[in-house]
């Protein structure tokens, strides 16, 4: 059990907008301001220690009401994650006097020496927060994965499974059909620059993403898996299969193809770039939705919009822009596709608009002995759209192989 500790602060006039209100750069040093305070309080670090220093690497943050200028406030801090240089804190910010919840938010925190290079989290700072947190199967982890933080989600024991999720995706697309599949364990990472992962600014190919794979697995101490990739993360499923045959006992292909980009294809990842740097990735979110949803999950699922619009939108800019240069760069995969000798299902929703159908059959076709089944009323995101019938489908293909 972890110690949560609790700091109250006074809102200054500097803090708000022209409006009166608590701004969003002032809520992020707000935060930032009570994780020192209460470092400062219980562990003896201070800021500019010559020892250690943290910093914040990536923050996630919902807000639901605002303050203002001489509102008193209470900074709640805990922390949920711990790799070897970098854990994670979970913060929110309430209202003294009425305990209305202002905001809340995750932080990646890396520990740091004066010359910029990575240490180990002090034991201080265990020690401040209580014991260890455990790692319960089903708990994010924070993991060090080739120097960089990598968010995941592990479930279960048995044989494994890595799920790799899609453009500008994260580990929950893949929630519901995980929750199904009891028996195996199941590892759903966010892929570097995407969820709650750690944000290089380079780096980003499909080869690396593959190679973050192995390395996770190495982690894990896993030899072999079953590898599903979606969209994107059939890209990296196939790359794996391509360098590291003997990691992967099984694919699982959703709604993705081998081919490389086209050249109208690549000009409209370019566009995309564009529109993230102008407009960041809420933008992106207002031109893919249409896309990756189909007609009927558009019309009939509220809740399914509103988690890929949360998905999309707090995708970090560097990471989505990565992501569309490692696809529009990446190698065709065609060639490999006759000599895949593990068993290979193939996944296509039937209402997809980026990868038709006749593009998943003929993938399918290509690789020796692969199943191929078309999901009803599903369009790119079969895992959100469609995961009763999906996981029926991913189960008698798993129970095949067992």
């Amino acid at each position: 059990m972890t110690t949560t500790h609790s700091i109250d602060l006074l809102v200054y006039p500097d803090d708000c907008d022209s409006h009166g209100h608590l701004s969003s750069p002032s809520l992020l040093q707000l935060f930032e301001r009570a994780l020192w305070e209460a470092v400062a309080r219980g562990s003896g670090l201070r800021v500019g220690d010559s020892r250690v220093s943290l910093t914040i690497r990536k923050a996630t943050l919902d807000r639901y009401e605002s303050a203002n200028a001489g509102d008193v406030v209470t900074v709640e801090t805990a922390l949920t994650h711990i790799a070897e240089s970098t854990f994670t804190l979970q913060q929110r910010v309430r209202h003294t006097k009425n305990e209305a919840m202002i905001a809340e938010g995750d932080f990646l925190v890396a520990c740091i020496d004066q010359n910029g290079d990575a240490v180990d989290v002090p034991e201080t700072i265990t020690r401040l927060f209580g014991a260890r947190p455990s790692m319960r199967p089903g708990e994010t982890q924070t993991l060090a994965v080739r120097g960089n933080a990598v968010a995941v989600d592990i479930h279960g024991d048995g044989s494994p499974i890595l799920f790799v999720h899609g453009f500008p995706l994260d580990r929950t697309v893949w929630k519901h059909l995980i929750a199904t599949l009891n028996g195996w364990k199941r590892i759903a990472p966010d892929l570097r620059g995407m969820g709650l992962s750690e944000v290089p600014e380079d780096g980003y190919a499909i080869s690396e993403y593959a190679d973050d794979m192995i390395a996770l697995l190495d982690t894990l101490h896993l030899e072999q898996t079953v590898v599903c990739g979606l969209s994107m993360g059939g890209y990296v499923a196939l790359d794996l299969i391509r360098r590291y045959p003997d990691r992967v006992g099984a694919l699982i292909l959703i709604n993705t193809r081998s081919g490389a980009d086209d050249d109208p294809t690549r000009e409209g990842r370019e566009e995309m770039i564009s529109l993230i740097e102008r407009e960041g990735t809420e933008g992106l979110s207002d031109l893919m939705i249409g896309r990756l949803l189909g007609e009927s999950s558009l019309a009939a699922m509220p809740q399914v919009v509103d988690h890929l619009g949360t998905m999309i939108c707090r995708t970090p800019t560097a990471g989505a822009v990565g992501a569309l240069r490692a696809m529009r760069d990446r190698r065709d995969a065609a060639d490999i596709l006759g000599g895949i000798q593990v068993p290979t299902l193939v996944v296509a929703g039937m209402n997809d608009r980026l990868i038709p159908l006749r593009t998943a059959r003929t993938l399918a076709d290509q690789i020796p002995g692969a199943q191929f089944t078309q999901i009803p009323e599903a369009g790119h995101l079969t895992p959100l759209e469609q995961p009763i019938a999906l996981s029926r489908v991913v189960r008698e293909f798993l129970e095949a192989l067992s």
